[in-house]
């Protein structure tokens, strides 16, 4: 886990984008410290609130010279309305950076980097560190419906392999982003894929890599209440290097997980063979 920060941000922009808001913060150390796949949580609604949980964003960028960091938020209740609402100049509850990061390959790797929405945004600095250690990438990125895309201009920016596609047709190819992932993966040659997305999208991806034979790393969204190891609100069987399944936190063991090793099946359940299931009661 990252070593976070807890300190007031302030606001320098908050932009519609799409059904977005990209929420650009000043939070000075934070940026030196994030890595592909940290994210950040903010509380909201201020001491008096009844919003009492704070809400979790993947760092979409982090700017050491400018002190920065940029979050991307999708509006879906109230906390994140208010958020997305937020005026230049307010200032912001921050904790940053949270989790482990995306395991990075030592040196060039072709990488194929798969997102569905907002989920999108903690791929683009990962893509970067992976072209900069001189390996290339290739983007699957998908949506419901068009205004729900995110990052398809910066996704071309960093490469001509760019796989658009919406649910509905409405941009790109209608389908889902794990109809051509087996394809993609052939490709451009992929010897690992990067995804980040909603559960039942990440496990797809996962059995697809482990079918093609091929690595995964997943970004799993999970309901965090805390957002740094306490509340075990956000656990997720996963099978460990010693083969043994355990439960482990989302928000500090992840939230990037081997797509392998994630008992996406078992996800909301206590299997029988999981690491201490017999003094909960479960045989």
């Amino acid at each position: 886990m990252a070593n976070p920060l807890h300190l007031r941000a302030e606001v320098l922009r908050c932009v519609p984008d799409g059904a977005y808001h990209r929420l650009v913060l000043r939070a000075p150390g934070v940026p030196e410290r994030a890595r592909p796949g940290h994210f950040a949580t903010l509380a909201v609604g201020g001491p008096d609130s009844a919003m009492l949980l704070r809400r979790a964003f993947s760092i979409h960028r982090a700017d050491p010279e400018a002190g920065t960091i940029e979050l991307v938020v999708a509006a879906r209740g109230a906390g994140t309305r208010r958020l997305a609402a937020a005026e230049p100049g307010e200032s912001l509850d921050l904790i940053a950076p949270l989790g482990t990061p995306f395991p990075l390959p030592d040196g060039p790797v072709s990488a194929l980097l798969v997102a569905e929405g907002h989920h999108s945004a903690v791929l683009f600095g990962l893509a970067a560190e992976i072209q900069r250690r001189g390996g290339q990438v290739g983007f699957i990125l998908g949506a419901a419906s068009a205004d729900r895309l995110l990052g398809v201009a910066q996704a071309r920016e960093l490469t001509r392999d760019v796989l658009v596609l919406t649910a509905d047709g409405s941009a790109g190819m209608a389908g889902q982003v794990t109809d051509p992932l087996a394809q993609a993966v052939g490709a451009i040659e992929a010897s690992v894929v990067y995804a980040g997305g909603p559960i039942p999208m990440l496990r797809a991806v996962g059995e697809i890599a482990a079918e093609l034979e091929v690595r995964s790393h997943v970004a799993v969204e999970a309901a965090m209440a805390c957002g740094v190891g306490i509340c075990m609100t956000c656990v997720l069987p996963v099978v460990g290097e010693d083969g043994v399944s355990r439960f482990v936190r989302s928000c500090t063991d992840g939230p990037v997980f081997d797509g392998a090793r994630v008992r996406w099946a078992d996800i909301g359940t206590v299997p029988p063979d999981l690491e201490g299931a017999a003094a909960m009661g479960v045989s």
